[in-house]
């Protein structure tokens, strides 16, 4: 099964200083037919203007990644931490039992980038963050595994939840395949550029939910940055 969700149909909201479109059900958009897909429960596309962000806020129970597509996101939290990610690399917070965090654009343009929450395998435990440069060079023409829940994806980001965040940079022309195998719920989307999935045309920033195939084929009709989560 393969079902397109094209990005002018998706729900958003525009804050001014936030631009945000909405994969599934999110604060104030609301469909009963886009609650989730398997353990995926959120997936946004967010343009957030220079100089401002997301201030301090709470969240427990939930993997948070972060795949800043233009710009950058400054992170800090109330454990400690603070770092910077930049486009083409991935952030990850383990919310836990609890946690307060701030997201700012701290740059002088636009920054763009997907936010995508995995309901964890089981609540609770301390909340963590990290973050990772992952060259594109690494992942061209296939997909290389940015955050995993899975002990044999040596050197993604760990997450809490069996599931993977993948991503894969394909020149016109070039394929990438993945196992995703039966029982399992698979969500991609291109960041930039159109390509064909299992044969069906997708544009940029389009969702495409995926379940009961073994393969997924990825074929880039121009040059594309693809981002795909793998989740029971």
């Amino acid at each position: 099964m393969i079902e397109i969700r094209p990005f002018k149909e998706l729900g958003g909201a525009d804050h001014g200083w936030l631009k945000a479109k909405h994969h599934f059900s999110f604060s104030r958009y609301y469909d009963p037919e886009r609650l989730g897909w398997g353990a995926i429960r959120v997936w946004n596309d967010d343009e957030i203007a220079a100089r401002t962000g997301f201030p301090p806020h709470p969240h427990a129970n939930m993997e948070i990644i972060t795949y800043v597509r233009d710009g950058a996101i400054t992170h800090e939290d109330s454990i400690g931490n603070r770092g910077r990610t930049e486009a083409g690399d991935v952030q990850v917070m383990s919310a836990g039992s609890g946690v307060r965090h701030a997201e700012y654009n701290e740059e002088p343009g636009t920054t763009r980038l997907f936010q995508i929450w995995i309901e964890p395998d089981r609540e609770g435990g301390e909340p963590s963050w990290g973050s990772k440069p992952f060259p594109k060079t690494d992942r061209a023409g296939d997909f290389v595994v940015l955050a995993s829940g899975f002990e044999a994806d040596a050197g993604a980001l760990p997450i809490r939840a069996t599931a993977r965040v993948l991503g894969a940079t394909l020149r016109q022309g070039e394929t990438a395949t993945y196992r995703l195998g039966s029982g399992r719920h698979g969500y991609l989307v291109p960041a930039a550029g159109t390509v064909e999935v299992n044969g069906v045309p997708v544009r940029a920033r389009d969702g495409v939910a995926i379940k009961d195939e073994e393969v997924v084929t990825v074929t880039a009709v121009e040059d594309s940055e693809v981002v795909m989560v793998d989740a029971s």
